[in-house]
Parts: structure tokens; C-alpha cells; sequence
């Protein structure tokens, strides 16, 4: 038993520690469980595993028992915002218009084992939410509004078997954000006041799994939009937003059971064995139901760091792993089977330690020797960046596994933009300027010896974006090192007419050793640049093809103590500041 603010505990909840997963690169929107199988939907574009990052397109799955990623791997070309599985499918929905590679326009069904497609396959107009499966239907909730040239108002449904569009359509006046389902009732959460056009079923409304028709005996009327449901034996839970944010359990009458307060939104919930998990944005649970500006609790408070957890009697529990970020929470998930809790959203770290945007509590593991973390694939690179994190903190992973964090410096105001590029982002400099006042920001990774190639062979690149009106007489886009004191290597842009080089000189000589290439690249478009040293020759290759060349000392060595750094050379006044946008940065050794 537990002790709880508020009263004494009654449920068993599963551990505050974070058992062994992946992580990943960008949020997490949706989880869905299959046995010991964890499938998580997202804006990602790469899961991180050992700290190496493995590319993974909006959709992952692993082994809850192991947090081994398996190699299930169909891909999205856009953001997953809902998961539910049904016997050996996948069902996911949101912005995408592929799924591995193939047409699929915002729902879809994929094997659970292979990621083979299946046979679900529509025109829908709108973003979906949410997904539920009950009744031998795929139950979809959104901003819709038709399917195949068919009217349909924020709700729509599908056959598990053959994937045809169902004629169940209840109506909403308003978004639908969350669905869940309680035998042959579907509940409805989201902003809207009316269902079917009948009033009194605002925010929170139960519709017939077949009909579609309007529940009349659950009519609960929350304070707020609903976020996300959930329901077990006992009724229907919901996360609130509104003034402050609340969990709310509800009995199918539609009676209020319990509620809490928080001093932010409640955007996730779900219940396993008596307990309700919720997570959202907030960082403290109110002692009582009140609260007031910003949703501050006016009656004392316990801090709960965008996760917390309530007894059946709606007491506050102890458990309290404390996640981070803005966002915090976006979805949770439950498996009763083996006893597992599922986060995802924005959060970093968990208890203190770095946990990114997933992360598993009690399960299949929970009370045996925690086993160390599966192994992930050598990376070739000794530093690597994609720039896909959606965690505006300032500072950059390194996708190798290395630990080499990029850091942002800026002065005068200097800020960096993301940029689309394929299916995932880059960065976006300061604009061309001129004098001392001008914005300057360089990202930086401090220096570590597997940087300092010296006398190996190395390799190093980058993706480059940049007009004809923002060259200048010379931009830096990677640099580790100066000429003198332990030498250099380089890739830059120079003069207006916007022609890359790559530059090294060694730890005992200054001489500068430059491959010119002879073609611009600043037209607009991006080009992948690379430099190549292999013992006396260095070379620049855009494109996949080599454009220059220069001879080099085969003694030549670099070993500097210098940071690496990306965008400038600096943050001074001369810092050769790059104005263009960067991707995919890398470098290799030996």
C-alpha cells in the first residue's frame, strides 16, 4: 500500500524507474502494446539505442521484455498520431500520405510482424486523432470531413476485416481528440458541445458502436476540452485541459467518481489494476480541487513532474518519476497483460537521467534483475547530426553514440530556424549582415581526443542549403581546429560565387592545404558536401562526385585542443559566420 496526499492508497502501482528501451529523436504521439511488443508512432525519424541513432520513420517497435528494437519497419512520410492493434494488425493514423513507401492516405493497417501493408486504404480528408477497435470496427476521431467523397464529421469508421468504410457516422461540432471504447459504446473527448446536434453531450459523449446514435445516460458535461480517455470495469477516465488541467473518473452513468487539479494540462491517461496514470505538461498536483491563475494551485501542492498517478479512490500515489520539457506527456499507454506502462511525448529525461521522449514502467521486468541495455550497431561515425529533435533546449545529440552534444552560442540576438529537408529538418542560420551588431550563433561540441583524427585517414561532411544572396567572402560550416597550435580541418563556403573547400593544415606546420571545388553550390538547393583525406590526398566530393583536389603531407597530424564547431568559427566579430541552413553533419576516422 501507498500513502497518498489526500488519503490512503488502495492499488498497486508499478515502479517510479524506467525499465530498458529506446529512446528517440523526436516525439512520441502514440503507443499501442501487442503481447510484449511496444509499437510507438511519432514525428521521429530515428530511434536511439545505446546512444547510436537508428532510423526509424514514425514508427518503431520493440521487445518490452529486453527494450530490444526490432526490425519491424514500414516507415511514414509524416507524422503518426494514433496506434491500436487488433490480432495481427497495426492500425495508425495521421499526416502521412505513405506508409513503406506506398499510398496511404492518413489511416492505414500494417502486419504487426512483417509491416507488410494491408488492405485499409481510403481518401480522407481532415487529420485523425485518435483510434479505437471494438465490434469489428476501426473507430477513427479527428478534424474530419469525408471519406472517399462521403461526408463524414470528425468521426468515421472501418471494417477490421476488409478494411471498407463503415456506414457508422455520428457527428461532432467540434474536433474529436480521443476515443475509447466499453463494449458496444464508443466515448467521444475533444472540444465539441454537441454530438448528433443534441446539446448536453459537450466535451465528453458516449455514442452506440453500431448506430452511432447518442448515449442520453452519459451526459457528464467536463469543466474543460478532453485530451485523452480511457476506460476499465469500473467507468471512463478523462485528461483535462482548461484553467490548470484534471483527471476526472467517471461512472458509465456519467457521475463524477473523483477528480484532480494540476497546475497544467492533462493531455494523457490510462489505467492498469486499479491505478490511473496520467501525464501532461504540469509540474504539480493541487492538494484540493482548487486552483487559480495559470491554473496555480491556491491550496498547497506536491510536485509531479508531467506524470503522476491516482488510487481507485482518486487519492494522489506516491509515484512520481518526474519527466521534463514544455510539453512533458502527450500519450500513455497500459498493457495488464504483463503489467506495463507506456510514455511518450516530448520529455528528455526521467528521474534525473536521460530518457528521451519514451519511456516503459514495471512490465514483463518488473521485480527481476534489471538486464543491461541491448547493444546497438557499431556507428562509422565518430560524431554525427540530424538536427530532428524537436526539443527546442538549445543543444543537439550526437547520433553516434559518442556523446559528442552540440551546444548553441549566440550573440546580438543570433537564433537558429528549422528548415524542412526530406523527411525530417535542418537548421536555419542567421541572415547575411554586416558590421558588429550583426546576429552571430555557432553550435559547438567540446573537444574529446576521437575527434583529433591526426595522422588517420578521415572523412567529414554535411548537407548545405544556400542562396546566391547569402554567400559572402567566406563561411564556415564545420571546423575543428586552427592552423596553428595543433592544426585544423575544414569545410567552407567561399567568396560570392559560393564554391566549397575543404581545408586542413597539421600539428606542426601551418601550411594550409586546400581542395577547391571549381561549381558553386549556392543556387538554392541543397548538396551534400564531403571532405576526404587519405594519406597525401585531400578531395572535396559534392554530390557523390569528386570536384577537386590538393596533395597533403602524409606525416601530416592534427590533434588540437579546439572545440568542434558548426556554423562559424566563433561568435566574435570575424567568425566567418555561415548564413545558409545545414543537415546531416558527420564525421569518420581512420
Amino acid at each position: 500500500m501507498v500513502v497518498a496526499v489526500g488519503g490512503v492508497a488502495f492499488a498497486e502501482v508499478v515502479s517510479g524507474a524506467p525499465t530498458p528501451s529506446p529512446s528517440f529523436n523526436g516525439p512520441v504521439y502514440a503507443i499501442a502494446h501487442r503481447g510484449d511488443v511496444v509499437y510507438a508512432g511519432g514525428s521521429f525519424t530515428a530511434a536511439l539505442v545505446g546512444g547510436k541513432s537508428i532510423a526509424r520513420q514514425r514508427l518503431a517497435a520493440f521487445n518490452a521484455r529486453t527494450g530490444t528494437l526490432l526490425d519491424w519497419n514500414p516507415g511514414a512520410d509524416a507524422t503518426v498520431r494514433a496506434l491500436a492493434v487488433d490480432g495481427n494488425t497495426v492500425f495508425a493514423a495521421g499526416d502521412f500520405d505513405k506508409v513503406a513507401g506506398m499510398s496511404r492516405d492518413a489511416v492505414a493497417s500494417i502486419d504487426a510482424t512483417s509491416g507488410a501493408l494491408g488492405a485499409l486504404k481510403h481518401t480522407v480528408l481532415g487529420q485523425p486523432n485518435a483510434l479505437a477497435v471494438a465490434n469489428g470496427r476501426l473507430y477513427v476521431g479527428g478534424r474530419l470531413t469525408a471519406v472517399d467523397g462521403l461526408p463524414r464529421t470528425n468521426l468515421a469508421a472501418f471494417s477490421t476485416t476488409t478494411g471498407l468504410l463503415d456506414a457508422w457516422a455520428p457527428t461532432t461540432d467540434d474536433n474529436v481528440n480521443a476515443l475509447a471504447v466499453a463494449g458496444n459504446r464508443v466515448f467521444l473527448g475533444g472540444p465539441f458541445h454537441k454530438t448528433n446536434g443534441v446539446r448536453s453531450t459537450l466535451r465528453l459523449a458516449a455514442v452506440d458502436g453500431t448506430t452511432g446514435a447518442v448515449d442520453a445516460a452519459f451526459m457528464p458535461k467536463p469543466v474543460s476540452q478532453v485530451f485523452a480517455l480511457a476506460t476499465d470495469a469500473d467507468g471512463v477516465y478523462a485528461a483535462l485541459g482548461g484553467l490548470g488541467g484534471r483527471a476526472v473518473a467517471y461512472t458509465f452513468a456519467g457521475a463524477t467518481r473523483w477528480t484532480r487539479v494540476f497546475d497544467g494540462d492533462a493531455q494523457a491517461i490510462t489505467t492498469m489494476n486499479g491505478t490511473t496514470y496520467v501525464g501532461g505538461h504540469f509540474d504539480k498536483a493541487c492538494t484540493t480541487t482548487n486552483n487559480g491563475v495559470k491554473g496555480v494551485c491556491t491550496d498547497g501542492s506536491v510536485p509531479r513532474v508531467k506524470l503522476a498517478a491516482i488510487d481507485g479512490a482518486g487519492n494522489l500515489t506516491d509515484w512520481a518519476p518526474q519527466a521534463n520539457g514544455v510539453v512533458g506527456v502527450r500519450t500513455l499507454a497500459a498493457n495488464p497483460a504483463n503489467g506495463l506502462v507506456s510514455a511518450g511525448g516530448d520529455f528528455t529525461t526521467v528521474t534525473g537521467t536521460a530518457q528521451k521522449r519514451y519511456a516503459s514502467f514495471g512490465g514483463p521486468t518488473e521485480g527481476a534483475p534489471v538486464p543491461p541495455a541491448p547493444p546497438a550497431p557499431p556507428s562509422p561515425y565518430v560524431a554525427s547530426y540530424n538536427f530532428d529533435s524537436t526539443v527546442a533546449d538549445g543543444t543537439y545529440d550526437d547520433g553516434s553514440g559518442n556523446g559528442h552534444l552540440l551546444r548553441t552560442y549566440a550573440v546580438n540576438a543570433g537564433a537558429l530556424k528549422t528548415v524542412r529537408h526530406g523527411d525530417g529538418q535542418g537548421l536555419a542560420f542567421p541572415s547575411k549582415c554586416t558590421g558588429p551588431d550583426c546576429a552571430r550563433v555557432v553550435l559547438r561540441a567540446d573537444n574529446v581526443a576521437d575527434l583529433n583524427p591526426g595522422g588517420r585517414n578521415l572523412r567529414y561532411g554535411a548537407a548545405v542549403l544556400l542562396s546566391p544572396a547569402e554567400t559572402s567572402s567566406g563561411e564556415n560550416v564545420l571546423q575543428k581546429g586552427y592552423s596553428t597550435g595543433g592544426g585544423q580541418y575544414k569545410l567552407q563556403v567561399d567568396g560570392v560565387s559560393g564554391k566549397p573547400t575543404c581545408v586542413m593544415s597539421g600539428q606542426t606546420e601551418p601550411t594550409i592545404h586546400v581542395a577547391r571545388g571549381a561549381r558553386s553550390i549556392a543556387d538554392g538547393e541543397w548538396h551534400t558536401l564531403e571532405c576526404r583525406r587519405a594519406g597525401a590526398s585531400l578531395s572535396i566530393v559534392v554530390d557523390d562526385q569528386e570536384v577537386g583536389t590538393a596533395t597533403v603531407p602524409v606525416e601530416l597530424a592534427v590533434d588540437t585542443t579546439q572545440p568542434l564547431s558548426l556554423g562559424g568559427k566563433g561568435t566574435g566579430v570575424e567568425n566567418d559566420q555561415f548564413h545558409g541552413s545545414i543537415d546531416d553533419v558527420w564525421i569518420s576516422v581512420g
